[in-house]
């Protein structure tokens, strides 16, 4: 069998029902990588240090004898790591009892590094050599990240979920999901739930670069497999920033040009759904949120919320911070107010998923 240098469109097709092997190094796979693909590095962060060094300063040939004397006291333990990976996937395939007839093949193995040169290169010879059907992927990851970009240029049909700070948004979200719409959690996807409280309680922030690559990837599915219901993709209303990270440039232009299905919910009810919700939370990490955003809340009302939370009385601390954040939210939606027709507001008496999700599927219909 000969290595196939597959393009990047192929190369997403087969990554869909065959592992994905990524051969740089640790400290590069942690950065961001194609979501779904193992690690197999070929050299340590010192390694690849040490052989870009010498390309460099001294030769190409060089370089590869260094890699050489890396890469041969590996050759068998790789071997063997591919090897444990399939025998996984298998005993994972059979334990779902799947009986869709495009299950991975056992010996296709597609592979990458940075730009598609030595490393991938190296790597696929060794597979290729032992057995193994060996794709690589022209251009590397560096080719990936430029097609995960145009994902963002590209025409979606979005239809934005609105409403004020603790409406349950990600809630109906998450529901329209399991009755089979398409949708997108922005937040999600960032870990994060995107006000100066949005990390509580969740995971650390993916790089910006990895954030980029995982909507890119829920992206394609779409285009992939087409949208349901009406062949549209509902997301949450958001500011660009999340958390440390941002939703690419012409993706959220995109959203601000988009219909919004406003959930209109009075202040009190969002009021108790928000005090449920955060107050679990301990003091200091409450505290220190409420510190960020000290200069946009103002003086008076940060030591006020800062003391009904030491006294234990969150509903009038997260009082405070709800009508500020009505306020900035409020901000935000205004910029779509001198395109009124964008906005259908939706009347839902309390934040109760399920009867919320029925009138925005009856209202929608007639949304413009």
């Amino acid at each position: 069998m000969a290595v196939q240098k597959i393009l990047i469109n192929q190369f997403l097709q087969l990554a869909a029902l065959h592992p994905v092997l990524d051969v740089r190094s640790p400290g590069e796979y942690l950065h961001a990588h194609i979501p779904g693909a193992y690690s197999l590095p070929l050299f340590t962060d010192e390694e690849r240090k040490v052989v870009g060094t010498a390309y460099k300063q001294q030769s190409r040939k060089k370089a590869i004898k260094i890699g050489l004397d890396y890469f041969g006291i590996k050759m068998r333990s790789m071997v063997e790591e591919v090897e444990a990976m399939l025998i996984d996937l298998r005993s994972l395939a059979k334990k779902q009892l799947s009986t869709n007839n495009d299950q991975p093949t056992n010996n296709i193995i597609l592979v990458h590094c940075w730009r598609g040169g030595m490393r991938s290169a190296g790597v696929a010879w060794l597979l290729d050599l032992y057995g193994f059907k060996v794709f690589t992927l022209s251009g590397g990851y560096k080719m990936y990240r430029q097609w995960a970009r145009s994902q963002f240029d590209t025409s979606w049909p979005l239809t934005i979920l609105g409403g004020y700070t603790g409406s349950g948004k990600t809630l109906v979200l998450q529901e329209l999901e399991r009755t089979g719409q398409s949708i997108i959690d922005l937040e999600g996807l960032a870990n994060h739930k995107g006000s100066a409280f949005g990390a509580l309680g969740e995971k650390r922030q993916p790089t910006q670069e990895m954030f980029e690559n995982l909507l890119a990837k829920k992206l394609h599915l779409f285009s992939e497999t087409g949208t349901t219901y009406g062949g549209e993709i509902f997301i949450e209303d958001e500011s660009q920033r999340i958390g440390a990270l941002n939703i690419p440039d012409s993706f959220w232009k995109q959203m601000r040009r988009s219909r919004v299905l406003f959930l209109d919910i009075p202040f009190e009810e969002r009021l108790s759904y928000l005090t449920e919700e955060y107050g679990i939370f301990g003091k200091e990490p409450m505290e220190n949120a409420i510190i960020r955003i000290q200069k946009r809340l103002g003086g008076l009302e940060t030591k006020m919320a800062i003391n009904y939370l030491q006294e234990n009385n969150h509903r009038e601390c997260f009082r405070i911070l709800l009508k500020y954040y009505d306020k900035y939210y409020e901000k935000g939606l205004a910029a779509r107010e001198t395109i009124p027709a964008l906005i259908k507001k939706i009347t839902c008496l309390e934040v109760e998923t399920k009867s919320n999700i029925q009138k925005l599927m009856h209202e929608k219909i007639t949304a413009p």
